[in-house]
């Protein structure tokens, strides 16, 4: 079984597996278990990292460094086994670096590292890419954290999704996992969207501008979960309908467009790091007390 390491403060219990450096549970101390249980009934998931691509490529094949090679939805880290690198009461920084099975795919020098912190109420987890390489590198990256729908104390209740910034983005959708040219009207209204399963029919709801740097997922008047987000222009709501699961997915980069180009380099949102440079990307989630 891969190692899993425990944090805590006297407000919150993370626990988090070297296998993806993958969160595996976000409880607060009076004993609520806010994330998803991962029952692979629904969904195996709990908090994946998306590297070095969000979503799919065209018949999983993609164009790197001018090399065709297979890439699997997502992208590779998610599976991937990671060294702890640092471990403290409240706090654990998990790192992948280039190994021979990753160069195959993806041929760059590089590491990511993923940080879990708490800070009172608040789960910080921050993604750290550096380039080891001599040449540009080009990725994409995103956070795939499932929470529970309904949550703790708030079955049968409305659950609402609401921007900070009070936007109405304009949707896109998947057509064999592929993004499509269409923008769609919002179905956000003022900014807030009650969630139904119906709204997962077509896939997940992409939203690749507009969505702003903030939001709260919960019920008027009662439970909510606070987001944050640094360096992650792109979201997607996702479940399986009926699913008791809710993905809040902020992201830097999406899934490649119907009948684009299959290079990663021209994906959307993809960013490039020059030689020894590092890039920060993180999402913050405030737990209510």
């Amino acid at each position: 079984m891969p190692e899993i390491v425990r944090i805590a403060n006297d407000r919150l219990l993370v626990e988090v597996s070297a296998l993806g450096a993958e969160m595996q549970s976000l409880a607060s101390s009076d004993g609520r278990s806010w994330l998803w249980n991962g029952d692979a009934a629904w969904w195996s998931g709990r908090s994946p990292i998306l590297f070095p691509i969000v979503g799919k490529a065209p018949g999983d094949r993609l164009t790197v460094d001018g090399r065709q090679v297979e890439m699997a939805q997502h992208g590779f880290a998610r599976r991937a086994t990671f060294s702890l690198v640092e471990q403290g009461a409240a706090r654990c920084s998990h790192r992948l670096a280039a190994t021979d099975a990753t160069r195959a795919v993806y041929p760059f020098e590089f590491a990511l590292t993923l940080t879990h912190a708490l800070d009172g109420d608040t789960l910080t987890i921050a993604a750290e890419v550096e380039n080891r390489d001599d040449r540009p590198m080009p990725f994409g990256i995103g956070f795939h954290p499932a929470f529970r729908w309904p949550l703790p104390g708030a079955d049968g209740k409305p659950h609402v999704v609401a921007l900070d910034n009070d936007a109405e983005p304009r949707l896109a959708r998947l057509a064999n996992g592929l993004l499509g040219p269409e923008r769609l009207p919002s179905p956000f209204s003022g900014g807030r969207l009650t969630v139904s399963p119906e709204l997962f029919a077509q896939d997940a709801m992409i939203f690749p501008e507009g969505a702003g740097t903030g939001l709260t997922y919960g019920v008027d008047g009662g439970e909510k979960l606070r987001f944050r987000f640094d360096n992650l222009p792109n979201l997607a709501l996702w479940t399986k309908p009926g699913a008791p699961f809710l993905c809040i997915e902020p992201w830097h980069g999406t899934a490649a467009e119907i009948g684009a180009s299959n290079d990663l380099a021209a994906r959307p949102f993809t960013t490039t790091l020059a030689p020894g440079e590092t890039s920060r990307f993180a999402f913050a989630v405030e737990i209510p007390a």
